[in-house]
C-alpha cells in the first residue's frame, strides 16, 4: 500500500455514503436477549518469540531502466508528484518528505523526485521459490492513481543470502497488455506493447501458479492473471456476497455531474486486495481486503461485535471464478491495516497487521518535546505477524488468531542485524511492512515497503531501505 493513499484514508473513511447493493452484516435471527448480549472479545492468541537469523538490505536508491521498447515518457518517473499534479521534468528537483512527519517539522528523506529510471523501491508481495530465491512485487508508484502514470508495474526475482548478508536482483518483468485483455482504457492505450502503469492498477499481492502469475490489486479491486513474462491473460472483477464491489478508483466509478450528487462504491480507497494467499494444493486463491467493506446496514465499516473485520474471499483458479466462500479477519485495533498474507499449510496462514505509524522508539522525541525533524514524535507501536486458522467448515465465520510475533521486539542475541539493531533487539518500525512468507518449517522471511521517497522509519531523515529479515520462529509456526 502506498503511503499517500493510506494517509488520506482516515479523512475519507468517516464519510458516510449511499451505496446501493452494499454489504450488510451477516446476522442470524436472534431474540432480543441475544441481541442485547455483548459479543465476546476476539482473542489475539499467544505471543511467541522471534529470533533474528539474518538480514539483507537493498538500498532505497535502487532503480531499473525502462525496457528499450517502452515509450519515452517512462524513462523518467515521478514527474506528476507535485500537489497540483503539474508536470515537472527536472530530475531530482523535488525533495522527498515523510508523509507521516509533522507539518510543523517535516522530515526530508534524502531522496528527490523525479527519478531517472524506474524505482525498484517498496515491495508489497513475496513468493518463495526455495533456495533463497524469491519473487517480489513492486508497489504501484507514488501514492495515488493520479500521480503515478509514469511508473511501471513490475515484479522482480531476488536472490537473498542471509548468511553473508547479500541481496541481488536477478531479473525483472514489466506488466503489459498487447492483447487488450484489460477491459478499460490504460495510460499507454495507443502504444504497441501497452505497458501498464501505476495509474492503471495498484498491485499489492502476488502468487505464481504453473505458467501464470496472479496479482491482487486495489483500484478495482481486481485479480489480474499474467504469463511469467508479465503479459496480461485476464482481469477479474471482485464479488462479495455474489455482487460486484468497487472502490472509488475503479474505472467505472465516476464523479457525479452535480455538486450535490452521490457516488456509489463498497470498498474504501486503498483498501482492496493487500494480501493474497495460495492454498496448499494450489487450486484456490484467498484474497484479503486491507480494510473493512462498507456496511449499508450501519452506514460504516463492517464489524463483528466491536471488531472491524476484513473479508477473505476465495477464488477458484481452475474455474476462474469466485466461489462465494469467505471468512472474516478481525483487526486487533480499529484503523489497523494488513500488509501480506501467505499460507503455511492447509488451514493456517500468516498475516501482517500494523498500525499507521512509523519510527523507532530509539529515536523518539523526548517526553514533552515539540515535534522535530530529527526525532519521531509518534513512533511505531503495533507491527505484528499473526498465525491464523480457517477451513471450509468455518466459512462465513471469523478466522482464529492462534498467536503472533512482535516485529518491534525481534531478539538478536547473536548480533545478526546489519542495521537497526540496538541492545540485542531489532525492530521493524516501518509504516508499511508488506512481505511475509514461510521458507522452512522453522523460519519465515519478513520485508518492508519503503514507500519511496515518502517513508523514514529507521532514521528520522533517511528514506528507508528495502530490508528483509530471516526469523527463527519454530514455536510460532508449530502452534495450534
Amino acid at each position: 500500500m502506498r503511503t499517500l493513499k493510506s494517509f488520506t484514508l482516515a479523512l475519507l473513511a468517516g464519510v458516510a455514503m449511499a451505496v446501493p447493493g452494499a454489504l450488510a452484516q451477516d446476522k442470524a435471527p436472534q431474540d432480543k436477549a441475544a441481541q442485547d448480549k455483548p459479543a465476546p472479545a476476539v482473542s489475539e492468541g499467544t505471543a511467541f518469540p522471534a529470533v533474528l537469523a539474518g538480514q539483507v538490505v537493498l538500498p532505497a536508491a535502487s532503480f531499473v531502466a525502462a525496457p528499450e521498447d517502452a515509450p519515452a515518457d517512462l524513462k523518467v518517473s515521478g514527474k506528476f508528484t507535485s500537489p497540483d499534479r503539474i508536470r515537472n521534468d527536472q530530475v531530482g528537483s523535488v525533495k522527498g518528505v515523510s508523509v507521516l512527519s509533522s507539518k510543523a517539522a517535516p522530515r526530508e528523506t534524502g531522496l528527490s523526485l523525479p527519478f531517472q529510471g524506474q524505482p525498484v523501491q517498496g515491495f508489497s508481495g513475496i513468493v518463495s521459490e526455495g533456495d533463497g530465491r524469491f519473487w517480489v512485487l513492486t508497489d504501484n508508484g507514488f501514492g495515488s492513481k493520479a500521480n503515478s502514470p509514469d511508473t511501471m508495474l513490475m515484479a522482480h526475482r531476488l536472490k537473498m543470502d542471509f548468511k553473508d548478508g547479500k541481496i541481488e536482483r536477478v531479473g525483472t518483468i514489466f506488466l503489459h497488455d498487447p492483447d487488450k485483455k484489460v477491459p478499460y482504457p490504460v495510460v499507454m492505450e495507443g502504444t504497441g506493447k501497452r505497458y501498464l502503469t501505476g495509474s492503471d492498477f495498484d498491485l499489492e499481492s502476488m502468487q505464481v501458479v504453473g505458467d501464470s502469475i496472479w496479482f491482487g490489486e486495489e483500484f478495482g479491486p481486481f485479480l489480474i492473471e499474467t504469463d511469467l513474462n508479465g503479459k496480461v491473460k485476464a482481469v477479474f472483477e471482485t464479488k462479495v456476497d455474489g455482487k460486484v464491489v468497487r472502490s472509488p478508483d475503479h474505472p467505472a466509478v465516476t464523479t457525479p455531474a452535480a455538486p450535490d450528487g452521490k457516488v456509489a462504491f463498497g470498498v474504501y480507497r486503498s483498501k482492496g486486495f493487500e494480501g493474497m494467499a495460495l492454498s496448499a494444493d494450489k487450486t484456490k486463491l484467498y484474497a484479503l481486503l486491507e480494510g473493512p467493506v462498507f456496511d449499508a446496514a450501519t452506514g460504516g465499516k463492517e464489524k463483528v461485535g466491536d471488531s472491524e473485520v476484513l473479508r477473505v474471499l476465495e477464488f477458484d483458479i481452475a474455474k476462474r471464478e469466485w466461489t462465494g466462500r469467505f471468512w472474516k479477519y478481525p483487526l486487533a485495533l480499529a484503523g489497523n491495516a494488513i500488509g501480506d498474507f501467505n499460507m503455511v499449510d492447509d488451514t493456517h496462514g500468516l498475516i501482517i497487521e500494523r498500525d499507521n505509524l512509523e519510527g523507532s522508539r530509539h529515536a523518539a522525541c523526548a517526553q514533552g518535546q515539540a515535534a522535530a525533524a530529527t526525532c519521531f514524535d509518534k513512533p511505531a507501536a503495533f507491527k505484528r505477524v499473526y498465525k491464523v486458522e480457517f477451513s471450509p467448515e468455518t466459512a462465513g465465520q471469523l478466522v482464529r488468531k492462534v498467536g503472533y510475533i512482535d516485529l518491534l521486539a525481534i531478539k538478536d542475541p547473536n548480533g545478526k542485524a546489519r542495521q537497526g539493531g540496538t541492545e540485542g533487539v531489532l525492530d521493524m518500525p516501518f509504516f508499511t511492512i508488506e512481505d511475509v512468507v514461510m521458507v522452512s518449517p522453522t523460519q519465515i522471511v519478513v520485508g518492508n515497503d519503503n514507500n519511496l521517497p515518502y517513508s523514514a522509519g529507521r532514521k528520522p531523515q533517511q528514506n528507508d531501505d528495502n530490508e528483509f529479515v530471516l526469523l527463527d520462529v519454530s514455536e510460532f509456526l508449530n502452534a495450534k
